[in-house]
């Protein structure tokens, strides 16, 4: 049997054995039964409480989200898995070269399956609201749009990945099916979603903060820029606008998104914000509030 052979039988067996289990949501996206009951995806696909489920026979059920982790983009759907099998968890991480297959569902338009190799492990991106994720699995299985959510999986049929991010050249990032993306779906099946710190605002770029104050003729200063202020937000309670520069927080300089993160999940019930709107700077506090 030739190597061409070889794969269309390959793809053929895992399209099969694992088809039934991949799913579609709602008009975009899909997911994965990882166990009765219990359907895993991305956060990013879950817009509501309830969520439409389209199995690979063609049943459709309505799902209610168990538990979200939008900052690290997952989420646990309860629906009647009824007749769909349970993907098994791989034991390893995925390595450079890894033959792998990647299934979806867009949409329940119809299972897709492509195969890849596994080009980086690793790798660091962000979520949803911009907390920082390291565990991504970068690799080439073509995959439509609407195909977040599904799974990547070894030569086995087993659980490697959640495919979530599309990147440039056709690359797609997965977060990678280890030991702690296990314990979390089983928190989030429970019911338990993680809570952080939230001001509710909207940051913009560092290369835009920079061109912004070089074009009014604002001298550059470290801190980042405020974009937008979500409406009933802490930020927008404790007076914060477009515009204004985060300096300092708990008394230390804001240099990067993922120092206001850290600041956040250490602070208590209110946060102490140096703030420069213009030429003027000014002392806030921020009664904070938790967000899924």
């Amino acid at each position: 049997m030739g190597v061409l052979d070889e794969l269309q039988t390959s793809v053929e067996r895992i399209a099969e054995q694992l088809g039934p289990a991949v799913v579609g949501l709602g008009r975009f996206g899909s997911g994965v039964v990882v166990a009765e009951g219990q359907v895993l995806t991305n956060a990013h696909n879950v817009r509501h409480e309830t969520r439409t489920v389209v199995f690979g026979d063609g049943r459709t059920a309505e799902g209610t989200v168990a538990g979200v982790d939008m900052d690290g983009d997952v989420a646990v759907i309860s629906v009647d898995t009824s007749g769909a099998p349970v993907i098994s968890w791989a034991d390893g991480t995925a390595t450079i070269g890894q033959p792998v297959f990647a299934l979806a569902n867009p949409g329940g338009s119809g299972l897709r399956v492509g195969f890849g190799l596994v080009s980086g492990s690793g790798r660091t991106f962000r979520g949803p609201r911009g907390r920082r994720i390291t565990t991504g699995i970068e690799h080439n299985a073509p995959l439509l749009r609407g195909s977040s959510g599904g799974p990547v999986v070894d030569a086995e049929g087993r659980l490697l990945g959640l495919n979530t991010l599309r990147l440039e050249g056709g690359l797609i990032l997965a977060l990678a099916a280890d030991g702690a993306l296990r314990s979390r779906v089983e928190e989030l099946a429970r019911g338990e979603s993680p809570q952080h710190r939230e001001l509710g605002i909207a940051l913009a770029p560092a290369r835009a903060t920079k061109q912004m104050r070089r074009a009014v003729g604002l001298p550059e200063r470290a801190g980042l820029l405020v974009r937008a202020v979500k409406e009933g937000s802490a930020a927008d309670r404790a007076g914060l606008e477009g515009g204004d520069l985060l300096v300092t927080a708990a008394g230390q300089t804001l240099e990067s998104l993922d120092d206001l993160f850290g600041v956040l999940d250490r602070a208590g019930a209110s946060l102490d914000l140096t703030v420069v709107r213009a030429l003027d700077e000014r002392q806030v506090t921020v009664a904070l509030e938790e967000a899924v």
